[in-house]
């Protein structure tokens, strides 16, 4: 986001009260993204990748109220090496075919010092879990929120198993960079 100002625990209160962020938000596509890194190889080397497929939108109403999705297509997951990412989206790991969405669902954003924390919940496997992570908040102008976050996903969490022999980590880092613009 060009000419972006974070927004600190006091402005982003501000902005929630005074109503001028109230509105329905959709994520733009082209300028966000979600990204995996996971230790493969017994920890011995980093598997990173995008899922090129995200869409979503938030709402924000009169007092602060919020709610909203990003959407993940599993199927889109993209490594660089097309063997690896036929198998990540086999029943071994994502498991596209039967569950081609990642959804997380946001109940809460809390104002938090230089951060916010977001609440919600993610659905993985078809299986929801309560989840709760800092984030930082960006805005430019009255059109435009960023939402940038870390956050560390186990994969047993949500139901599945150690992969072969323990060869992959069930633990993996998403990092979610979100442009949503007011529609």
């Amino acid at each position: 986001m060009t000419n972006s100002v974070r927004m600190t625990e006091r402005r982003l209160r501000a902005r929630l009260a005074d109503g001028s962020l109230v509105g329905l938000w959709r994520l733009d596509q082209a300028r966000s993204s979600v990204k995996l890194s996971t230790k493969g190889m017994w920890g011995l080397a980093t598997v990173n990748g995008v899922f090129a497929e995200v869409t979503g939108e938030g709402v924000l109403s009169d007092g602060g109220r919020i709610g909203g999705h990003i959407t993940v297509v599993t199927v889109s997951v993209d490594t660089r090496n097309t063997k690896r990412d036929a198998h990540l989206r086999s029943a071994d790991f994502l498991h596209s075919e039967a569950h081609p969405h990642i959804v997380f669902t946001a109940e809460r954003i809390t104002p938090a010092g230089d951060q916010a924390t977001v609440a919600g919940t993610l659905q993985i496997f078809g299986h929801p879990r309560p989840i709760t992570f800092p984030a930082t908040i960006t805005a430019s102008g009255d059109d435009e929120v960023g939402i940038e976050a870390e956050i560390q996903v186990d994969r047993s969490d949500f139901g599945q198993a150690s992969t072969q022999m323990g060869m992959v980590s069930k633990k993996s880092t998403v990092t979610v960079s979100a442009v949503f613009v007011r529609h």
